[in-house]
């Protein structure tokens, strides 16, 4: 048990919030204190009725517990933390940003005609999943020890796994897109042309600071001097 807690605190502060509150979420549904009614996301009952917390909520329901729901968990905890501790490592607010973007796309699309997606939260770790395998693309991946195959290839493969066992194929298709257009945007395109429109927004370098997210190197935003906070990571303060 103390092993498990100390394995909990060492997790990165933005994988371990989205972890956990997914994790919540699905264990509410399934003592049915939470209807899951209440959580899906619908235009008309954000802005005709408005239900704004359907904006967030969506995020955090990974389904019932299931195979399924176990498979997106484990890969919050694999990918998620192995992104924001590697690539994402002192930047905690563009990991951050990252998943704002991420959010924000999702909804947008989902305003489309046949894109409708009403629980966001397996496009959001199939963004995730992209995105690792965009940044560790060489990585060779077992899957349930039968396959052997380079990690660039693991978000089709798990896209291919959904068809086979009966899910949509639209959430996680949406997921690679929005994943593919944040890579393409703060990788491929400042590297092509030496310009990056999509850099982290001053605001978020102030949540960070405020709340004392983990680091952000060479951060513009002086961490904020409060208590300790409930998913407060390994931060430090930053000299000026």
């Amino acid at each position: 048990l103390i092993s498990c807690f100390r394995y909990y605190n060492s997790l990165p502060p933005i994988s371990k919030a989205y972890g956990t509150l997914c994790f919540f979420t699905t264990v509410l549904v399934q003592l049915q204190i939470l209807d899951p009614g209440l959580l899906y996301f619908s235009y008309p009952y954000v802005f005709k009725s408005f239900q704004i917390w359907r904006l967030f909520t969506s995020f955090f329901f990974l389904g019932k517990f299931s195979i399924n729901f176990g498979i997106r968990l484990l890969m919050i905890a694999r990918y998620g933390v192995q992104l924001e501790k590697g690539s994402f490592e002192k930047r905690t607010a563009d990991f951050l940003w990252m998943m704002i973007f991420g959010a924000t796309s999702l909804l947008v699309l989902s305003a489309i005609p046949y894109l409708e997606t009403y629980l966001l939260g397996i496009p959001m770790v199939s963004m995730l999943l992209y995105v690792w395998s965009r940044e560790y693309p060489n990585s060779q991946i077992s899957m349930y020890g039968l396959v052997q195959l380079r990690s660039f290839y693991l978000p089709w493969a798990m896209l291919g796994l959904d068809v086979i066992f009966g899910s949509p194929i639209l959430p996680g298709l949406l997921g690679i897109m929005v994943g593919h257009l944040y890579y393409f945007f703060t990788v491929l395109y400042p590297l092509a042309s030496g310009k990056n429109y999509l850099k982290t927004p001053m605001w978020v370098h102030k949540i960070v600071a405020r709340f004392r997210l983990g680091v952000q190197a060479n951060s513009p935003v002086r961490p904020a001097n409060t208590g300790p906070t409930a998913f407060r990571g390994r931060g430090y303060r930053l000299n000026q």
